[in-house]
């Protein structure tokens, strides 16, 4: 399970989160206003679409078998039929993007699944490479 340190996913009292291989701490928080999934690393924040956390869950157990992560940054290419694909996919739910600030859209694979993983929607790997995750049902 993803190290999470504290934190109710609040802006004023974030999750403190691991990206996958648990190499790199971050924050993430919901805002409702946009509404946003806001993920601060060092001074970088990017934000998704907070829809992205729902769309990949039904997409992972639509899909019903592990899928590799994938992540890239935006505009490098990313693996075809990994995650970080479909969440920029111009088939997925959005048409597209689910990161909202142009230059930071990708990652998605990056941040959101160890978001996924602490609300219990996906079991993900914590390998150094390569990691992937799937879907499950929420107890």
């Amino acid at each position: 399970m993803n190290m999470v340190t504290y934190g109710t996913g609040a802006a004023d009292d974030p999750w403190i989160l691991k990206t996958p291989p648990l190499s790199s701490e971050y924050q993430a928080w919901r805002d409702e206003s946009v509404p946003s999934l806001v993920v601060q690393v060092g001074k970088t924040q990017l934000s998704y679409q907070l829809r992205g956390l729902e769309d990949a869950h039904a997409m992972l157990l639509s899909h019903g078998d592990w899928m590799l992560l994938g992540n890239a940054d935006e505009g490098k290419p990313v693996k075809e039929g990994s995650l970080e694909a479909w969440a920029r996919d111009a088939t997925n739910p959005v048409g597209g993007y689910y990161g909202l600030r142009k230059g930071y859209r990708g990652r998605f694979a990056n941040y959101v699944p160890p978001v996924m993983e602490l609300l219990g929607l996906v079991e993900l790997e914590h390998n150094a490479r390569n990691n992937r995750v799937r879907g499950i049902v929420p107890e």
